[in-house]
């Protein structure tokens, strides 16, 4: 029975090697800090808002219009 229990903790552990050899820990700082993401969610907002103000201009709707005036219009 120890002999047993024994080849079984073995093998766990050669797994565990296994484990880290395919999967070593992360070294370093991985990831964003709270003030990272609020930075980064100000600059999205801002982003979109910029995005939001070009398409709805009128020059960009008066040219999608055109686009797609001409795109369903039937010339023979």
């Amino acid at each position: 029975m120890r002999k047993a229990i024994r080849r079984a903790a073995a093998s766990v552990r050669g797994v565990a090697a296994a484990a880290r050899a395919w999967f070593p820990r992360p070294q370093g700082d991985l990831g964003m800090s709270t003030a990272e993401y609020a930075v980064g969610t100000v600059a999205a907002v801002a982003f979109a808002v910029v995005l939001y103000k070009v398409v709805n201009s009128s020059a960009v709707m008066n040219a999608i219009s055109h686009i797609i005036r001409s795109a369903l219009s039937v010339h023979l």
